[in-house]
Formats: C-alpha cells, structure tokens, sequence
C-alpha cells in the first residue's frame, strides 16, 4: 500500500506545480486573478474580433485609393488655364518670326512677315474661295478617313483574331505604316489617272495600316480573364466583338484612329500637292502648290497655316473630346 501511494503522488506531480500543466489555462495575475495577457489567451472571440478589425482596415484603406475628393473650378478659370499655354505658345512663335522677318534673316520675298501672311488670308476671305478650298480638302479628308475606318478595322479583327493571317501579314502592314504616303502616289496616278479615286486611294493606303495595328495592338493588351468572361456569359462570334472585344480593345483602338486620321490628312494633302486637275476642284493642297508655282510666300504660307489649323481643330474638336469620355468611363481620368 505505501508504494502504491508513493507512486500515486509522483504522478500527480511535485508540490507547488500546476497539476493540470500548462495547457490547463492562461496564466493569472497574482494580485487580481485576471489573465496575464489577454491577447495571448487565444480565445475564439479575441481571433474573430482581430481579423474583423484587420479587414475594416484594409476596405478603408482601398476606399481612400479609389475616392478622390475634386473642387469642380469655375468654367471660366478652366478655360483660361487651358487656354493660357497654348495662347502664350503662338504669341512665342509669332514674336520670332516678327524678329526673323525684322533682322532679315532671309529677304523678305523669301520670309514674309506674320502680317503679310494674314493679308494673304484675308484677300482669299475676300474673294470668297477661302471656304471652299478648306470644305474641298476635308471633305475628301473625312470620306477617306470613314472608308480607312471600316476597312482597317475589320482587318484588325482578322488580324488580331486569326494567327495565320497574322503571321502572313501582321509584318506586311508594319512595314506599310512605316511607308510615306506620298510614295504612292505615282503609282495611283499610273492606276487611276488624275481623278479624285487617285487621291482617295493614297489616303486609303496611308491611313488603313495604322487603324488596323492600332486595333491589333489594343486586342493583344485584353486581359484574357474578360474574354472567358465573356464565352462564360455567352458573348460568342459578332456578339463577343460587340460587347466584349472592342470595347475592351477602345483605348489602343482609339489611339490608331487617332494615329489614321493624321496618316489620312498627311496622305490626302500629298495627294493635292501632285494630283492637280481643272475638274478635281481646288482643295489645301493644290492651293499650297499654287502658291508654289507663282512663287509667292505669303500664299505657301498661308496655305500651310491653314492645313494646319485643320488638323489641330479636328483633333481638338473631335478626337480629344471622345478620349477624354474613354478614359474617363475607366477611372483614367479624374474629372475637373
């Protein structure tokens, strides 16, 4: 009997020691009896208590990324702002042609003054052919650019889409991107005559590759989750390319209708300067080369000044104006 009991005492443990062990319960404050750490007392409730905290966190902190708190200014200061450099800019340029003009940097026959050049425009006004030269040219511009349109994007879908055919001639309409466009026009005129469809086929052949790499290069950056997402819901064949492919594709498509129009506007004056006929109508092109032949420089000037204000105004106009709805639909623009 003694040896059982002996026994019995030194499995329950030396006196003083916790009979139970460390797993039998937290550790005790030894003047008031509560838990020496309550974090550390890995109770269910502290757990959930930690991680719900943790979570409000982090939404909190995702939320202050994505709102950002704009003061909508007044029209009229964003005007002014948006206006002031470019003003500033042309003032700049105009101030050193005036100097150029002043210390005679070329004669005057060679370098007309700013004031000349306007005079130019105005006697053009006057006469009452101003309008119609500018209406000629982007007219011509604006049919070829809706026909580069919907040739150089269903090309880009086919080219985006079928691996063959890009591998055929992804690396062709590279190359006739990179081509000037007043490379054709000898061979349009070998093709067509002098006629309006020799113009239209230069600006054809300038501004269809780049619509159609820009297409190409907006598909290539889908992110392939929207394209299962889109086979998940049924978005197959025209219906996917409606609703998925192209608007996922917009701001690399958008980018090549920009990158087309330019090609388009620089092919069809190209096009003016060589293509001249009676009954072609007298567009910015044929009035710079005009102006070439009687060797006048207020008139070649003028003329460029015209095209170019042209191509600032539909860009301005047009083009800007539908970028700035893209990215802001995405979260890419914030609004001011």
């Amino acid at each position: 009997m003694a040896s059982t009991e002996t026994t019995s005492q030194t499995s329950a443990g030396e006196p003083g020691e916790d009979p139970a062990g460390p797993s039998a319960g937290p550790a005790t404050d030894s003047a008031t009896g509560a838990p020496a750490d309550a974090s550390a007392t890995g109770a269910p409730g502290a757990e959930a208590s930690s991680a719900a905290g943790d979570l409000a966190g982090l939404e909190a902190g995702l939320d202050a990324l994505d709102s950002t708190v704009v003061s909508r200014q007044p029209w009229l200061r964003t005007t002014v702002s948006k206006a002031f450099p470019p003003v500033i800019a042309v003032l700049i340029v105009l101030a050193l042609w005036q100097l150029a003009y002043h210390f005679q940097l070329k004669p005057h026959y060679l370098l007309p003054s700013p004031l000349d050049v306007y005079r130019s425009l105005q006697q053009k006004w006057l006469e009452g052919t101003l309008l119609s030269f500018v209406w000629t040219s982007v007219s011509r511009g604006a049919l070829g650019f809706v026909a580069s349109v919907a040739i150089g994007t269903l090309l880009g879908l086919i080219v985006a889409r079928v691996k063959p055919v890009r591998a055929a001639i992804g690396p062709i309409l590279s190359g006739l991107q990179s081509l000037p466009s007043v490379a054709w026009v000898p061979a349009a005129i070998i093709w067509f005559g002098l006629s309006d469809a020799t113009i239209y086929a230069v600006v054809l052949l300038g501004a269809v590759p780049s619509i159609a790499n820009g297409l190409v290069s907006g598909v290539d950056q889908i992110p392939p989750l929207y394209l299962r997402a889109g086979r998940t819901i049924g978005a197959t064949g025209l219906t996917g390319v409606r609703h998925v492919l192209l608007p996922a594709a917009l701001p690399g498509y958008l980018a090549g209708l920009k990158q087309g129009w330019a090609f388009s506007w620089r092919s069809l004056m190209a096009a003016e300067l060589i293509v001249n006929a009676p009954d072609l109508g007298t567009g910015l092109g044929q009035l710079l080369e005009q102006g070439r032949e009687l060797q006048d420089m207020s008139w070649v000037l003028a003329a460029i000044l015209l095209i170019l204000i042209v191509g600032i105004g539909i860009e301005l106009l047009i083009f800007a104006p539908i970028e700035r709805r893209v990215l802001r639909s995405r979260g890419l623009l914030v609004k001011s």
